[in-house]
């Protein structure tokens, strides 16, 4: 039993001193460090917007105006702006001989009819069916019934009596019947200077799609280029943007323009034309009238009042008639009823640089008894041409 109760204290003695040295062991350990404090986090720089510097500016010395160095004698170099220059007033191209200048142009859409005529003179036997062919080809080529007729005769005869035909004595029989036909003898020159006054009054008439106020603005350059001053009437106020089309034509060589309101009264902006053109002392009032379809009476009737008005100033010199040479035969319809409205002086064909035969030159003149006094052959500014009969016949049948 002393054996045990001594096993149990011998035990318990042990224990204890295991247990203090386990403590002491830990007591001599060190702590882990505390855990590290968030670190501060610097933002990055803003990047820059625009306008603003790449960089923080730093500071630098600074300098006065006197103590910056400039060369002697040196001043601001001021750079000038030069002006706008306005927009210059164009020359137009002499008139004298510009159908001459045109006759290539003309030549190119127009002497087939000569060229027709002169293959079948050149045969060697002139015989009833070849003398049809001849008066097929006139009569395609917009000559008229009438005129055909009056020419096959007259070739008829010459080709009998002159029995052996060069080619040469045929253009030159071609050439004066052809001159015949388009009347060498009238007068073709454009009434514009009126003996006892200033300024000459000119009318310029025909239905809309003929060209009647770029052949307007392009009688204005031809008047220019002859040394006349000229003011335009913008009468045409029922179509948009004829009185601009019409005043830019005049601008571009000085020529001044009056216009009324849109849709206004033709009449009164014609008055007021000839009264400004007596006022500035100029040559000649152009007046561009209303081109509506022929067949509206109401129109006509407009046309009517219009040289009415302007009579009150003074007679009407010239009243042209400008008709769109491809429309042939239906552009003699147009004739005829303006000519029963104002009395027609003289007639513009244009656009006979295109499909146009050269034969309604001689038709319309016959259908009214006036002269052809202007021809269109192109876009260009400078393609009205007066009508010289031996140059247009000229372009007929060639070299």
């Amino acid at each position: 039993m002393d054996i045990v109760i001594l096993a149990v204290v011998i035990a318990v003695v042990v224990l204890g001193a295991l247990g203090g040295l386990i403590v002491g062991s830990r007591r001599k350990k060190q702590l882990p460090p505390p855990p590290p404090a968030a670190p501060d986090i610097t933002a990055p720089p803003a990047e820059p917007h625009v306008g603003d510097e790449a960089e923080t500016p730093r500071e630098e010395p600074r300098r006065t105006i006197e103590e910056v160095d400039l060369p002697d004698g040196s001043a601001p170099v001021v750079v000038e702006e030069p002006p706008a220059e306005a927009p210059g007033i164009e020359i137009p191209e002499p008139t004298a001989g510009r159908l001459v200048r045109l006759r290539t142009r003309l030549s190119r859409s127009q002497n087939a009819l000569g060229k027709g005529l002169l293959t079948l003179l050149s045969r060697e036997h002139l015989d009833e069916d070849t003398w049809e062919e001849i008066e097929d080809t006139l009569l395609t080529a917009d000559v008229g019934v009438q005129p055909t007729q009056e020419l096959v005769e007259r070739l008829r005869e010459r080709v009998k009596v002159l029995g052996t035909r060069t080619p040469e004595e045929l253009r030159t029989l071609l050439r004066e019947e052809l001159l015949t036909l388009v009347g060498r003898d009238m007068d073709r020159a454009v009434k514009t200077e009126p003996e006892d006054r200033k300024p000459g009054i000119v009318m310029v008439v025909g239905v809309n799609g003929t060209g009647k106020t770029t052949t307007t603005g392009k009688l204005a350059r031809v008047l220019v280029a002859d040394g006349q001053s000229v003011v335009l009437g913008a009468a045409d106020t029922f179509r948009a943007a004829a009185a601009d089309q019409l005043q830019t034509w005049g601008e571009r060589v000085g020529a001044h323009t009056v216009r009324g309101p849109e849709a206004g009264d033709p009449a009164s902006v014609a008055f007021d034309a000839v009264k400004e053109g007596k006022e500035m002392g100029a040559n000649v009032v152009l007046i561009d009238t209303a081109g509506r379809l022929h067949t509206k009476t109401g129109l006509m009737d407009e046309l009517g009042k219009v040289k009415r008005v302007v009579e009150k100033h003074a007679p009407v010199d010239e009243v042209l008639l400008v008709l769109d040479a491809t429309t042939g035969q239906n552009g003699l319809v147009q004739a005829r009823v303006f000519s029963e409205v104002v009395d027609i002086t003289g007639i513009v064909l244009t656009k006979l640089d295109g499909t146009a035969k050269g034969g309604i030159v001689v038709a319309v003149q016959r259908e009214l008894g006036v002269p052809v006094k202007l021809i269109g052959l192109g876009e260009g500014a400078d393609d009205l041409a007066p009508f010289e009969p031996e140059a247009f016949v000229d372009a007929l049948i060639g070299e």
